[in-house]
């Protein structure tokens, strides 16, 4: 059966391919051609037409589609306080690609205060009439690009005071979004997929961290963010390794960290991708609690505009019930479609047929 509360059946990771106006508009506030209120005026005219276009398609989750960002983790991050966006010598390395060279750091006491995006969300809210999904990075996010390299040991000589104030911070910020009428967060996650690569880890060791070490931080740090959550909030996360012009960063299945990630952190649901073979196997999943959490597989990719076959899904779906029941288990996309500006290599009619054939799916598995 179809669900009423969040996450839905037919559900959305959140970001949307950014339309042409907002492109130009973008380009012309970069080379000061026109001040921020011009900007703000495209981008709320935008949001409305692809709020319309989600609900059109049969979306229950809206998202603003993070028309108003750059990146879907930067954007928040260096707008909590002792967080500072700056110029990297490099971008972050993608399979093939590299990013635009920016990046973030930690420069005082971290903490949640006037954050810009509360107003974001509550713009959102006012403009649809379904369940409006306020997308955010996780707090682990903050912390594995740059590690210990990345934070002031004047401020933080001891990472567990850096990651209590962290999590203290996203302990605002989830009242904050709540108070707002946010009833649907997100925590948008790349590092567990991360901490399942030998690659990546090896990164982290480099960067002064001891990756036996992080999980434990991370979810003590999420938990933190979690501990007040109100009893009709649903706060997910998106577990994803990498998105950027539809290529990917690290490879390998959950098994490393699946125990961890679905019994001993409090989330309610987890989108989860699994659109190839980088992602690895359902039998992960046998760590879901019984009945407890929703698992949303993504099984539509979002990184290339051929659309999936609707047997295929389906077989999927079947294969996934061998180790979660059919009642936990929802459908979306692997992941949003433009992590970044740039956004991924589909057309928007490409983007919008997906989004169909996730809902048209789900009526077919579970009903109207």
């Amino acid at each position: 059966m179809q669900r009423t509360t969040p996450p839905f059946r037919a559900d959305q990771v959140g970001s949307i391919l950014r339309t042409a106006p907002l492109k130009e508009a973008r380009a012309k506030h970069e080379k000061g051609e026109i001040d921020d209120a011009a900007l703000k005026a495209v981008e709320d005219a935008e949001i409305i037409k692809i709020i319309k276009k989600q609900e059109e398609v049969g979306l229950k989750s809206i998202t603003d589609g993070e028309f108003r960002r750059s990146w879907w983790h930067f954007d928040f991050l260096k707008k909590l306080d002792g967080v500072e966006g700056y110029q990297a010598s490099q971008g972050i390395q993608f399979a093939g690609i590299q990013t635009r060279a920016e990046g973030v750091r930690i420069v005082d006491r971290i903490g949640f205060s006037n954050h810009p995006m509360i107003e974001h969300f509550k713009f959102l809210k006012a403009h649809t009439k379904e369940t409006p999904k306020m997308t955010i990075p996780a707090p682990s996010v903050l912390h594995f690009r740059g590690g210990r390299k990345g934070i002031n040991e004047k401020i933080y000589p001891d990472l567990d005071q850096f990651f209590h104030d962290l999590g203290a911070a996203y302990n605002k910020a989830v009242k904050a979004f709540y108070d707002a009428g946010c009833r649907y967060l997100q925590l948008d996650d790349t590092v567990w997929a991360y901490l399942c690569s030998a690659k990546e880890l090896q990164g982290a060791k480099e960067r002064g961290d001891d990756p036996e070490k992080l999980p434990m931080w991370y979810a003590r740090t999420i938990n933190q963010a979690l501990a007040n959550k109100p009893a009709d909030m649903t706060i997910t996360t998106h577990v994803c390794r990498g998105n950027f012009r539809s290529t990917w960063v690290s490879e390998g299945g959950y098994e490393p960290v699946a125990e961890r990630l679905f019994q001993e952190i409090d989330y309610d649901g987890y989108f989860l991708e699994y659109d190839n073979d980088r992602s690895g196997g359902f039998e992960p999943l046998r760590f879901v609690p019984k009945g407890k959490k929703q698992i949303v597989i993504g099984l539509i990719t979002s990184k290339t505009g051929e659309l999936e076959s609707k047997d295929s899904i389906k077989r999927r779906i079947e294969e996934a019930t061998k180790y979660v029941a059919l009642d936990q288990l929802c459908l979306s996309p692997q992941c949003g479609f433009a992590s970044t500006e740039e956004g991924n290599v589909l057309t928007e009619d490409e983007q919008w047929a997906k989004f169909k054939l996730i809902v048209d799916i789900s009526r077919e598995v579970w009903g109207n």
